[in-house]
């Protein structure tokens, strides 16, 4: 979310007809939880202060987060409040939260979801539906301004696992390793159906690493799985490149949910095709047979068949259309223009009940 939030703010920075004044945390994921706490309490005093001075016409919280100071501070605010949820923010399995959210969300003129599960979340702890729209995240041009070429990145991504990767058909997943992203599930389910010959690569951290790692030691397929851990932007952005399908092999969590899947965006990017299961916000980045397949989650059978179709078929029109797919649709120029079209009509007080841009397939 936080990374998400920059990006945004970047993209409404930059237009002309927007006046931007920010109240930011900036805080290492080590400090994160410690200095989100102050940075609340500050906001109790900060945002209706920042209101009186700036006089803004819309005040924009970027996650649940942040708004749940709102029931607190509404009675000093004049201004229309709108946040964007991002899913987990929605679905955090913590009782006094989940209890806490339908005030929030009475006291907010308007919510942008970032995809339609992550609307139906909140509709189902008290938005009125009339308040909420679903639109997309985007994704920034600069981040992925440094991507190699394929032979390239292969080369450099070869040398840091200390392996040959000419002819490997590489696998790759990307993101925090929590049990909704199904790393193990997919080590341990589907691997062993693929037929064709493939290097799976995990790239990132999280609680549930060491789960991953005792399940590629089990693993028949242990020889081919790499887990490189986290990794910086410009080694990440040679892992997209170097890969031939991007695997986002979710499975439900109760508590918790998969909100959008901005990794989805960034290896389409890099002209990476993707598989993912077919749940919760991944619906609405997956347009099947353009930027990738969305498969029944929990299919291990549909998962294995779909790798052995591709990696023995050719990507190339598959990769291109990707790539064109997430360049036209996502990035945060074109999607911003969508959330100020949005936010302009809530400060008009013609309601949030705009139809017209709850599609974001």
């Amino acid at each position: 979310m936080q990374n998400v939030s920059v990006q945004m703010t970047r993209a409404l920075s930059r237009r002309k007809d927007i006046e931007l004044k920010t109240i930011i945390l900036n805080s290492s994921w080590r400090m994160i939880g410690i200095n989100t706490a102050f940075f609340l309490f500050s906001l109790l005093w900060r945002v209706p202060l920042s209101e009186r001075r700036f006089k803004p016409d819309i005040i924009l919280f970027s996650s649940m987060v942040t708004t749940v100071i709102l029931p607190l501070i509404a009675s000093r605010l004049s201004t229309p409040c709108v946040t964007i949820n991002h899913g987990h923010d929605v679905t955090m399995s913590f009782p006094p939260y989940q209890w806490y959210l339908k005030f929030v969300f009475k006291k907010l003129s308007g919510v942008i979801s970032v995809s339609s599960a992550t609307r139906e979340a909140s509709i189902g702890r008290g938005l009125n539906p009339a308040k909420g729209v679903a639109l997309p995240n985007g994704f920034d041009h600069d981040e992925n301004s440094a991507i190699p070429g394929k032979e390239s990145a292969r080369e450099i991504l070869g040398e840091i696992i200390n392996r040959d990767l000419k002819g490997e058909k590489i696998l790759l997943t990307v993101g925090r390793q929590v049990k909704r992203k199904g790393h193990q599930w997919f080590i341990e389910s589907v691997l062993g159906k693929i037929k064709s010959d493939f290097l799976y690569l995990i790239v990132g951290d999280g609680p549930e690493n060491r789960a991953i790692h005792r399940a590629r030691e089990n693993s028949d397929s242990k020889d081919r799985i790499v887990i490189t851990g986290k990794l910086p932007r410009e080694l990440l952005n040679t892992c997209y490149s170097a890969s031939d399908l991007f695997i986002m092999p979710n499975i439900p969590v109760k508590g918790d949910m998969e909100g959008f899947g901005i990794v989805l965006l960034e290896a389409n990017r890099a002209g990476v095709p993707a598989l993912a299961s077919d749940l919760e916000g991944i619906r609405d980045v997956i347009k099947d047979g353009v930027n990738g397949y969305r498969i029944p989650e929990g299919s291990s059978e549909e998962f294995a068949n779909k790798i052995d179709e591709l990696l023995t078929g050719n990507l190339a029109d598959l990769s291109e259309s990707a790539k064109l797919y997430v360049t036209q649709t996502f990035n945060w120029d074109a999607v911003v223009g969508k959330y100020v079209s949005y936010l302009r009509r809530v400060n008009d007080q013609q309601g949030a009940n705009v139809s017209d841009l709850n599609e974001t397939k």
